[in-house]
């Protein structure tokens, strides 16, 4: 069930008023497990039968450590997951490049990996860290395996932690009209930043004109410019699909009252590297930096341990995604970055520059956007070989007169791109005086609300919907 269509709408309302007569919690929650099941079985039997299996297993490992909370036992429940994880993951990429009998390698290339099995991973291995830290509230089974498959995250988050689900998932269905109003709001901006904003960058105006033909498409090599288009309508693409797609699902929680955590927060508008990584993919940043980084970083209070924990830390995020060597290179690039970005802030406690502070701010936003940007390089090429063109084309002065792209690519990408830098200028600005009335209807009405609702109903549900960028990770 696609989350762009209007058989999950339907799914939504249907669910939202039969939940209202239904005032007692534990029946509540028996309701929205079955929904949930109901929702993933949906994308296949086989992968409601792993996830199933997943929250079990978690679910007793997690009573096991909570009477015996030790090292080992915890490190055997990271170890079940990573196999349950690399199973189905990562073993059929490797068993492709690795040669093998033919029964055996026919078997290991056909698996295919369940949808979002790395987010909801990561949700119960955040389980069984907080039972070795003392910090979990104890849930039921019913409860557990809620917070497993809830249907709103199961497939690519938010990542949530069951301190943050639990109480919500006890309290009386009751929401409110703001909920409703707030919900259905970000559920149809989310709709208008996924299927309008991000196909229109990934497929353009017509054949060979959108940023996957750019990077799939291209037989004479790249320009430099033709590159830097690429990297940045690429990382726009990826966010407008992620950010989204995260709009709709906070907005459908937001329909029964339940508030889940932000995924992005205007990341593009970060003038530091370390500023970025608190404001994308919010949710598995801030679970990298709780339960990788902080735990290995306080081993040891050397300077060079704490950037090595760094660097670590985010290889393990560019792994996540998928354990090729470009994913790799991404995380240790924006380890290198986060590195250097405190190298510099400690030059600069020691030198004060002369030009206005707005003038340092342009500056470290510009060159933040910049290295962002070109990493992207990184996670979207096909291979090393293609990154390293690619690459070689930014840094050869002589490629920039030559442009291999069409115009039209060029023309939609910067009508998106500045589009939505000032929408979100006007928004700050707007929100700054929100109390008042006039302003505030002035804002709803340059929401893209109205926008979405008649674009996706007369364009959209006409055509064949295209998966989310993130499922195949």
């Amino acid at each position: 069930m696609n989350i762009t269509s209007l058989t999950y709408l339907l799914f939504v309302l249907v669910l939202w008023l039969g939940a209202w007569p239904v005032r007692a919690t534990r029946a509540r929650q028996f309701l929205f497990l079955l929904a949930s099941y109901a929702f993933y079985a949906s994308w296949g039997l086989g992968f409601l039968a792993v996830l199933l299996a997943s929250s079990l297993l978690n679910y007793a490992w997690g009573n096991v450590l909570r009477k015996r909370a030790t090292s080992k036992v915890l490190w055997a429940g990271i170890g079940l997951n990573i196999i349950i994880l690399g199973l189905f993951k990562y073993l059929p990429a490797m068993c492709g490049s690795i040669s093998l009998g033919l029964p055996l390698g026919s078997v290991l290339r056909s698996i295919v990996m369940p949808v979002g099995i790395s987010f909801w991973t990561f949700q119960a291995l955040s389980y069984l860290f907080d039972i070795y830290r003392g910090e979990e509230e104890n849930p039921s089974l019913l409860e557990f395996c809620l917070y497993m498959t809830f249907w709103p995250t199961v497939l690519s988050g938010p990542v949530t932690r069951v301190s943050e689900m639990l109480p919500q998932f006890r309290l009386t269905f009751k929401p409110s009209w703001d909920d409703v109003a707030i919900g259905g709001r970000r559920l149809l901006t989310g709709l208008f930043m996924k299927v309008v904003l991000a196909q229109l960058l990934g497929e353009g105006l017509g054949p060979g004109e959108g940023i996957a033909d750019g990077f799939d498409k291209i037989a004479s090599g790249w320009g430099g410019l033709d590159v830097w288009l690429l990297a940045v309508g690429y990382g726009f693409q990826l966010f407008f699909d992620f950010a989204g797609y995260s709009n709709i699902v906070i907005g459908t929680a937001c329909l029964f009252g339940i508030r889940l955590s932000e995924n992005f927060d205007r990341p593009y508008f970060s003038s530091t590297p370390s500023a970025f990584w608190t404001r994308w993919h919010m949710s598995l940043s801030f679970w990298i930096r709780d339960y990788v980084f902080l735990p290995l970083a306080t081993l040891r209070r050397s300077f060079w341990w704490r950037n090595l924990s760094l660097v670590f830390a985010m290889t393990i995020f560019g792994l996540w995604h998928g354990a090729t060597a470009q994913f790799v290179l991404w995380g240790v690039y924006h380890g290198m970055l986060l590195v250097a970005h405190r190298q510099v802030q400690q030059l600069r406690r020691r030198w004060q520059t002369p030009w206005p502070s707005y003038v340092g701010t342009l500056v470290s936003w510009s060159i933040t956007f910049a290295l962002i940007s070109l990493g992207w390089i990184f996670f979207r090429a096909h291979d090393l070989n293609q990154t390293l063109t690619m690459l070689g084309a930014v840094l050869s002065p002589g490629s920039y007169r030559h442009l291999a792209l069409r115009p039209n690519l060029y023309i939609v990408t910067s009508l998106v791109i500045g589009g939505y830098f000032a929408y979100s200028v006007v928004e700050l600005l707007l929100t700054r005086w929100q109390n008042r009335p006039a302003l505030q209807r002035t804002l709803w009405l340059l929401s893209p609300f109205y926008y979405a609702a008649l674009i996706y109903l007369i364009v959209v549900w006409s055509k064949q919907q295209s998966l989310f960028v993130y499922f195949q990770f």
